[in-house]
């Protein structure tokens, strides 16, 4: 059998754990979670569904993107830099966007951030505030100014997600349409830009399972932190709703897309790799909620370290090895 190929920087010094001894889990949380907690700022009520990647600047090795609901419960995006992935320092002030039209120029909201590498560029989707969420794209080559671009999609939009590199020689995002609420509906869609301007050629991923084939995705379903490149496929961690009895669940799991046409899922997990379980994932602001916006990995060793929402009020980490994972997504592929 041909060796699993991952694609990406090393990352030798990226945040990791070992598997707790006798564990048998797939992924397994960091013991120190949450690594951000809801008070980090002055002004924060919450900081939680942040994304962050490799880059260096002076002392620091990451940087971020993450969202801080402040005390007046607006929804507001800051960046933040850290040596070792762990311990952060997130500036005061809102990240700062120019250059956009002023149509949507003018801040209503901003929350979920994702930053996608793709060549020199970092780029950060995020749900944007227009009559509505939509999908707002910025890039950034210094996590200082962050040049807005047009919105990638009529409202209502959610979860948009871009791929790390161009596919069939386009830039390609999965993202959920969805409403102004929170409807229990939602489907992973796929879409194609020559210019990270005009969006189209959209195609259908992935639907809700049937609650009797896998209760947790049953409700809606979206894209989680950016996909990771692999010979087997894109490796997508995705975030999967469950109505329970006592209201919604939000759980994560793994899939398996195709590398030329993403559209075209190979395998997709039954089970679920996470699950609020810990009191700091059942217990805040909206309770039982692990949701997954960001992960580094090593291709050198195959380790992955998911960060995650907890609650909507903190911000945690998982570990795992992306063999082992794609192992799991395959055995257990419920289609």
């Amino acid at each position: 059998m041909e060796t699993l190929k991952i694609a990406g920087a090393n990352q030798p010094d990226m945040p990791w754990e070992d598997r707790p001894a006798g564990s048998k889990e797939v992924m397994w949380r960091y013991t120190q979670n949450p690594i951000i907690g809801r008070h980090a700022l002055s002004t924060s009520n919450s900081i939680f569904n942040s994304a962050v990647v490799p880059f260096r600047k002076g002392k620091y090795n990451y940087a971020g993107v993450f969202r801080c609901d402040d005390t007046n419960r607006r929804m507001r995006i800051h960046v933040g830099f850290s040596v070792d992935g762990l311990r952060w320092e997130i500036e005061e002030s809102d990240f700062r966007l120019e250059g956009a039209d002023a149509e949507i120029g003018q801040w209503v909201y901003g929350y979920d951030p994702r930053v996608a590498k793709i060549g020199d560029k970092y780029y950060v989707t995020w749900c944007n505030g227009y009559h509505g969420p939509t999908i707002g794209i910025a890039w950034t080559d210094d996590f200082e100014t962050f040049h807005q671009l047009e919105n990638a999609f009529l409202p209502y939009n959610r979860n948009g997600v871009l791929f790390p590199r161009k596919i069939g020689g386009r830039f390609a995002m999965l993202s959920r349409p969805s409403d102004t609420g929170h409807t229990p509906f939602g489907d992973i869609f796929y879409s194609e830009s020559p210019d990270m301007e005009f969006w189209g050629r959209h195609r259908h991923v992935m639907s809700p399972s049937a609650f009797e084939v896998s209760a947790w995705q049953c409700m809606k379903i979206g894209a989680g932190p950016v996909p990771i490149e692999t010979s087997e496929g894109w490796l997508l961690f995705y975030h999967g709703v469950l109505r329970s009895c006592n209201g919604y669940v939000y759980a994560f799991g793994s899939a398996l897309l195709d590398l030329e046409e993403p559209w075209k899922v190979t395998a997709r997990s039954g089970p679920y790799l996470i699950s609020p379980r810990e009191t700091y994932e059942c217990m805040g602001d909206v309770p039982n909620v692990t949701f997954p916006c960001a992960a580094l990995h090593d291709p050198a060793t195959g380790r992955v370290a998911v960060y995650y929402g907890c609650a909507d009020t903190v911000t945690g980490l998982a570990f795992g090895y992306i063999p082992e994972i794609i192992d799991f997504t395959k055995q257990n592929s419920i289609l």
